[in-house]
C-alpha cells in the first residue's frame, strides 16, 4: 500500500512509521490513522519485524486529533462510528513491542496514542498534554485512564483538569517516559532500543508485553500467577534452551523464534 500521510520503513528486524502531516503538526485524522492501523496490520503478520518504532517531527510528535474533521460531529454519528476504536486502538492491540520516539508537542490525542505503545523514549524539548478541556471535552482514547496509571491521580487530574503541558523531565519524573535523550539523539537511541528487542526471540518479547499489559487489570496474586505459568510455558521452547546454553557457553544466543 502507498501511504500519503505517514513513511513506512524498515531496517533489518526495526521498522518506523512516522506521522507525517507537518503542516497540520501532525494532527491525527481518519486518513492518516488509518494508514497507521493499515501499516501495523502488515508489520504484525511479518515475521522478520521484531519491533516498531512510532514517531513523528521533532517540532511534534502528534499535537492532538484534527479538530476540524471532529467539530461537526454530533453524540449519534460519533457513538455508531465509534470513533477512535478501530485505527487508534490498532495501537494497543498490536502485539509486538512498539516504541514511542517523541520530540515536540503531545498533545491531547498524541499523548494518548504515544501511551498506547510499550514505553516512550522522549527528546528533551517534548511537551504532553492533555488540553481537551479547552475545547469543551475530555480525552477520548484513554487518556483519563492511562495517564492515572501512569503518573498517578493527582497529576492526571491536574493535566486533564487544567489542560496544562508536561514538560520532558517532569514525564520522566513522573513515569510517563522511560527515559529523555537529546533532540538529535532521539532516534538512534529509539532505534538502538527496537534492535536490541528485535534480537530478542520474538515470541518470548510478545509473551512479555502480554503479561505486563495484563498485570494492569489484575490483582498482585493474579498477575504473579499469570506471569508465572507464563514463565513455565517458555520452557517447551528451542529459544529457551539455545538462550540458556548460550549463556552457559558464554556466546551469543542464536534465536530462532521458535
Amino acid at each position: 500500500m502507498a501511504y500519503k500521510l505517514i513513511d513506512l520503513t524498515r531496517d533489518g528486524g526495526v521498522a518506523t512509521i512516522q506521522l507525517d502531516r507537518p503542516k497540520a503538526l501532525n494532527a491525527l485524522n481518519t486518513e492518516m490513522m488509518g494508514e497507521v492501523a493499515n501499516a501495523l496490520a502488515t508489520l504484525e503478520a511479518d515475521d522478520s519485524v521484531g519491533c516498531v518504532v512510532l514517531t513523528g517531527s521533532e517540532k511534534a510528535f502528534a499535537a492532538g486529533a484534527d479538530i476540524k474533521e471532529m467539530s461537526d460531529n454530533n453524540y449519534l454519528s460519533i457513538y455508531k462510528n465509534d470513533t477512535f476504536e478501530e485505527n487508534h486502538c490498532a495501537i494497543e492491540r498490536f502485539r509486538k513491542p512498539i516504541i514511542a520516539a517523541v520530540a515536540g508537542y503531545a498533545l491531547g490525542g498524541g499523548c494518548e496514542i504515544a501511551m498506547m505503545c510499550d514505553f516512550i523514549i522522549a527528546a528533551d524539548n517534548a511537551k504532553f498534554g492533555q488540553p481537551e478541556i479547552n475545547l469543551g471535552v475530555m480525552p477520548g482514547i484513554g487518556g483519563t485512564q492511562r495517564l492515572m496509571r501512569a503518573v498517578g491521580k493527582a497529576k492526571a487530574m491536574d493535566m486533564c483538569l487544567t489542560g496544562r503541558m508536561m514538560p520532558a523531565e517532569e514525564a520522566e519524573r513522573a513515569g510517563l517516559v522511560s527515559r529523555i535523550v537529546k533532540l538529535d539523539d532521539l532516534m538512534s537511541t529509539a532505534k538502538e532500543a527496537a534492535a536490541k528487542i528485535a534480537s530478542q526471540s520474538q515470541p518470548v518479547a510478545m509473551i512479555t508485553k502480554e503479561t505486563v499489559n495484563a498485570g494492569f487489570n489484575m490483582t498482585l496474586e493474579q498477575g504473579i500467577r499469570f506471569e508465572r505459568r507464563l514463565f513455565q510455558s517458555l520452557f517447551t521452547t528451542q529459544d529457551q534452551k539455545e538462550g540458556m546454553a548460550a549463556f552457559i557457553e558464554k556466546r551469543k544466543p542464536h534465536f530462532k523464534n521458535k
